[in-house]
């Protein structure tokens, strides 16, 4: 078992292209496993690009390109021979915007394990069971599983896409915006459940909402134009920042 303070990811001299203009420059940003790790900064500061360049899915826009490495336990993810779909088993990725399937609730769970090789039923249907408690949405739903989850409330479509990442037992979770729309109770079932899986996975939380970041994160890195200005355990970044940049954008001065 990985040790609570190992480091799962470590980003060293990352740099991130779209064309000849980066939009990160030079991150260097060690990743503690079984943590939450907040990122926060204004609208194209480079967040998402961030998270994207942690299981690749940069690779599916043919002008990217990155210089510098991403290492997951200590192997190179952009190395030519490492697996890209065995990585995003191991990193799974929620988006702010809920994305069901248009299938049942219980299909939606069981689809990734099912296209992975699973056919055992009892397996399956603990695997739906363990991954929506997991998310706090199986009290909701048990009695519905066989019912469409294009029905679900949004914030409902949310957890289920927690949990459908869950069912393919990653060992990294990325969250770009999850509760970007969903309205306060949502919210908080879902930064409840995050506070509960991070003894088991290791989080890195895209977030507009600075309340949100000081809520769950452990630690906190802030991003400005495609910069790392700081990272630091979150009560120190909200209340006594190194840089007077971050202290500005914690308070509302900008962003």
């Amino acid at each position: 078992m990985t040790p609570p303070d190992s480091i799962k990811i470590a980003v060293e001299s990352l740099s991130a292209f779209y064309g000849p203009d980066p939009g990160l420059r030079n991150i260097n940003l060690p990743i503690p496993a079984r943590s939450i790790l907040g990122i926060i900064g204004p609208s194209g500061s480079g967040k998402t690009t961030f998270l994207r360049t942690l299981n690749r899915l940069n690779d599916l826009k043919p002008e990217s390109r990155i210089e510098g490495r991403v290492l997951l336990d200590g192997q190179d993810i952009y190395h030519p021979a490492f697996d890209v779909v065995s990585l995003r088993k191991r990193v799974g990725m929620v988006f702010a915007l809920p994305m069901p399937l248009p299938m049942s609730i219980a299909d939606n769970i069981t689809y990734g394990p099912r296209l992975a090789g699973i056919r055992n039923r009892a397996r399956l249907d603990a695997l739906i069971e363990t991954s929506l408690q997991s998310a706090f949405l199986w009290d909701e739903v048990k009695n519905r599983l066989s019912s469409s989850a294009m029905r679900l409330s949004g914030g409902q479509q949310q957890r289920l896409c927690l949990a459908r990442t869950l069912a393919m037992q990653p060992e990294v979770i990325l969250l770009d915006e999850p509760c970007s729309g969903l309205d306060p109770i949502s919210t908080a079932r879902i930064e409840e459940a995050l506070t509960l899986l991070k003894s088991q996975y290791t989080v890195v939380l895209v977030t507009n909402n600075t309340k949100q970041a000081a809520r769950v994160a452990d630690r906190t890195a802030f991003f400005l134009m495609g910069e790392l200005v700081e990272v630091d355990e979150t009560r120190r970044i909200f209340t006594i920042p190194r840089d007077s940049r971050t202290g500005d954008y914690v308070t509302g001065r900008f962003g």
